[in-house]
């Protein structure tokens, strides 16, 4: 960008943020139009130019973190502040989070799992590319829909390589087969083989947890029989992996659970960094169960769903 433009977003950035200027008098100010002014501004955002804070002092966040990692013994809790209790905006919010938090711990030789999701894309969109060495990033768990459905597998293993300068390793298979036995099968190529063993050596792994509701991500990839969901509708809380659990953090029909390809939930307890993103009322049982269930040791969400974790009976 050329010297002169660039004054002139910064100008313009301080003449409304600094000054109190209306858009309409700074493009008189700059002899540009009202709609270009719009666009330096924004521009001022992107480029880090200008950064916005929001103070609330309604809620304590590092308290309720402090509550919630001695409640269910966790190694660590980031609570974020988000300005409504809104899906997309929880995702969002969350996703700068998480990609801020991983962007502190990453080193040298360290091995992430990653799963897929439109929570895990947003931390994808977020991550900053780093100066490590030797990172390998590794899919968790199949990522191939049986429907048009975009699981934002591939989306997310690209933007995670490019951060971490590494290819990935990706799981082109769908998440649940219909048979054991194909399983099996799968299981025993080598390629296939090693990507999954990538995955359980994996030091930081990253996921979140759905909640049990046809009408989410999961539901609509078409893995399910009516047996399963009538099991799924009658014992479990959520999933994590496409791995469901019940209440009490127990996978609820083995037979399904056998039927999954990817990491095992028990592996997760495991891991240095077993990193779970979620947040939103929908999700509140399902967090809870996962953290009973221990599979994660480092949770990240939003005010509003720490404070019902904290109201939730262990």
């Amino acid at each position: 960008m050329m010297q002169e433009k660039w004054d002139k977003v910064i100008e313009a950035a301080k003449l409304y943020y600094l000054l109190d200027y209306n858009q309409n008098d700074i493009a008189g100010i700059l002899g540009v139009s009202r709609p270009t002014v719009s666009r330096m501004l924004k521009m001022a955002k992107e480029e880090g130019i200008v950064q916005i804070t929001i103070r609330d002092n309604g809620t304590n966040s590092e308290e309720q973190a402090k509550a919630i990692q001695e409640k269910y013994g966790l190694k660590k809790v980031i609570v974020t502040t988000i300005p409504q209790y809104q899906d997309l905006t929880i995702k969002s919010h969350l996703g700068q989070s998480a990609a801020e938090y991983l962007n502190s711990i990453v080193k040298d030789g360290d091995i992430i799992g990653v799963t897929w999701g439109t929570t895990v894309y947003h931390t994808a969109v977020e991550l900053k590319q780093t100066s490590v060495k030797d990172v390998t990033v590794v899919q968790l768990k199949g990522g191939v829909s049986h429907s048009e459905t975009n699981t934002y597998a591939s989306e997310i293993l690209y933007l995670f390589g490019k951060a971490f300068n590494t290819t990935p390793l990706n799981l082109p298979l769908p998440a649940i087969v219909d048979h054991v036995v194909v399983k099996q099968a799968v299981m025993a190529d080598r390629h296939i083989g090693r990507t999954i063993q990538t995955g359980k050596n994996a030091n930081i792994a990253l996921f979140t947890c759905g909640p049990i509701k046809h009408d989410s991500l999961l539901f609509q990839l078409g893995y399910f029989t009516d047996e399963d969901l009538e099991m799924i509708d009658n014992k479990a809380v959520g999933d994590i992996c496409s791995r469901f659990f019940d209440e009490n953090g127990q996978i609820c029909n083995p037979s399904l659970n056998e039927r999954t390809l990817g990491i095992d939930l028990v592996e997760l307890k495991q891991k240095e960094y077993s990193i779970l993103i979620a947040g939103g009322a929908q999700k509140v049982e399902s967090i809870s169960a996962a953290l009973k269930g221990k599979f994660a040791n480092v949770l990240i969400t939003d005010q509003f769903t720490a404070q019902m974790l904290l109201e939730m009976k262990l």
